[in-house]
């Protein structure tokens, strides 16, 4: 287990979220898992959320891409669970294990991954809606119209660096009222687990709505759809009982793998969260900063919120 040591800055918990888009480069269509090997170890999160995720696909090499992302972090606690066997796009059937690694044959799903202990796992499913949705499909021309999918979200109580915290995962539905209604679902589901809670994932919700329909806080603001021009973010970090004056660092990340771009989120641990801040170098990860130009182009900084008071907030619905 790491813990992210800053100098002056004190120690860090680093967030994260990052749909895979089962490991393809947009680029070049793809699909290397040394290549997704080495993105994950760049994003160098402590507990990172994983969607569109593939489990022994043909068209991803037969690799468990939820294991291969939790040895590239060197996270010990971690799960992947299926939102359907088959192969999205293609023919599927939902799936009902929630344990994703004893399932045989291909299967697609989320993964969260932690290098800190988790005491407790929980997963929750929704049936896919009845309705096919216009799609932006890399490799195709134009939208394609596709029924949508399965979800699952995946909840972890982590015994973290100042004691017991949740985490969730979600991957939402493309469907526009339809992931509203998940994502407030989620938020009820996650009420009776120790906070500070934190949801991260694909919410397929635009900009400040998670936020504003949940009462969570947004910790990431950043446009993270499509990678290589975002216009839109999908991709959130979002927060109840967390100060934001603990964020230390938002980082959005254009890497070689994905139509998304990931997005992390430094947070202080220490007792004073209005510790001295020093300026970031690089990455800000405890290994030296990317020296190339090539890998310092992956990096841009996103916005962090302002302002509160201690670990825990005052408020129970932010």
């Amino acid at each position: 287990m790491v813990v992210h040591d800053h100098g002056s800055w004190g120690p860090l918990l680093r967030v994260g979220t990052w749909n895979l888009l089962h490991g393809r480069s947009v680029s070049d269509g793809s699909v290397d898992a040394d290549r997704l090997r080495a993105c994950v170890q760049l994003l160098d999160a402590d507990v990172l959320a994983i969607q569109e995720t593939d489990r022994l696909q043909p068209r991803s090499g037969m690799v468990d891409q939820a294991a291969l992302a939790a040895e590239a972090m060197g996270a010990p606690w971690w799960r992947y669970v299926p939102a359907l066997h088959g192969t999205p796009g293609a023919s599927w059937r939902p799936a009902v294990l929630d344990d994703g690694t004893s399932a045989a044959g291909p299967t697609y799903g989320i993964g969260l991954l932690s290098r800190y202990p988790v005491t407790r796992w929980r997963v929750r499913r929704f049936t896919a809606p009845p309705v096919a949705v216009p799609l932006l499909v890399p490799g195709r021309p134009g939208l394609t119209w596709r029924l949508d999918e399965p979800r699952v979200a995946i909840a972890a109580v982590i015994r973290g660096p100042r004691g017991l915290m949740t985490v969730a995962a979600a991957h939402l539905s493309t469907v526009p009222g339809w992931n509203a209604r998940q994502l407030l679902r989620v938020a009820r589901w996650l009420a009776d687990l120790p906070a500070p809670r934190f949801l991260l994932g694909d919410l397929n919700l635009p900009g400040p709505l998670p936020s504003l329909l949940t009462g969570w806080r947004q910790l990431a603001r950043v446009r993270t759809y499509p990678a290589y021009r975002p216009a839109v973010q999908f991709d959130h970090v979002l927060a109840q009982g967390v100060n934001p004056r603990r964020v230390r660092a938002v980082r959005v990340l254009h890497l070689p793998v994905s139509d998304h771009r990931a997005v992390v989120v430094d947070l202080a641990v220490t007792q004073d969260p209005d510790a001295p801040l020093s300026p970031t170098q690089g990455f800000g990860c405890r290994n030296p900063a990317p020296t190339s130009r090539a890998s310092n182009s992956l990096l841009a900084t996103g916005s962090a919120p302002s302002a509160s008071a201690a670990w825990y907030s005052s408020s129970g619905t932010s």
